[in-house]
């Protein structure tokens, strides 16, 4: 995937595990562009709940996807998820997105056309994408790969931090227990599941600061790059 001296650099793991802030964060480090496939994914779901579309139409949902432009906006501090130039980053993380998110993207017909998007924007290297089957599917040839995990109960309490008063009257139990839920369906689809490639190397943030995370990461992609000059 990867052409000239551009780097791809994989970064999977489960909802809540920190992989968003690290990629982003290590992309910044690294001066190299940043992309949340998981973003796009849930743009879609959003855009189909609104359309009020059956979300067992695979057919469909691609067709929808097909017609929508998904599109990031970087700052120094975030990344916009823009859904036909509609600023939609708050949105996509709420609970009904979070609940209907796994089922759209078990679809295979949607899984094709958005990982050809995902692909075509990083054809010419220089990004961090993250998402949940990059090092496997996506870009399976990424010079570094790295797997993202953290305890069920720490990922839902950063999950109930980040969605602030989206999920203010919603426990963290609860945030777990659908959290956990949709682990298993994003595991076991048969069509790009959530999984760790063999070369990926996982990082648990459990007991790390963001600082540590974003620490390993960066250093591992800087000693790849050596190892290829």
């Amino acid at each position: 995937m990867e052409k000239g001296n551009g780097i791809v650099v994989a970064i999977d793991g489960p909802a809540g595990s920190g992989k968003s802030t690290i990629a982003r964060l290590a992309a910044k480090r690294l001066g190299l562009k940043y992309l949340d496939t998981g973003a796009m994914y849930r743009a879609l779901t959003l855009l189909a709940l609104r359309e009020e579309m059956d979300l067992t139409d695979g057919k469909g949902l691609a067709g929808l996807a097909r017609r929508t432009d998904f599109g990031f906006e970087n700052s120094d501090e975030e990344v916009k998820i823009l859904l036909n130039g509609e600023d939609v980053s708050r949105e996509v993380r709420g609970p009904a997105v979070d609940r209907w998110v796994s089922l759209v993207s078990s679809h295979q017909e949607v899984r094709e056309h958005l990982v050809d998007l995902q692909r075509e924007m990083g054809r010419s290297g220089g990004i961090v994408c993250e998402g949940r089957d990059i090092g496997t599917v996506v870009f399976p040839d990424a010079k570094v790969k790295f797997y993202i995990i953290a305890t069920p109960q720490e990922r839902a309490i950063r999950r109930k931090m980040q969605l602030g008063g989206v999920a203010e009257e919603m426990t963290s139990e609860e945030i777990e227990r659908e959290m956990e839920r949709r682990d298993r369906e994003d595991s076991s689809r048969e069509v790009s599941p959530l999984s760790k490639a063999p070369d990926a190397i996982t990082i648990d943030t459990t007991h790390l600061s963001i600082e540590e995370e974003v620490t390993q990461v960066v250093e591992a992609v800087r000693r790849a790059t050596a190892r290829a000059s």
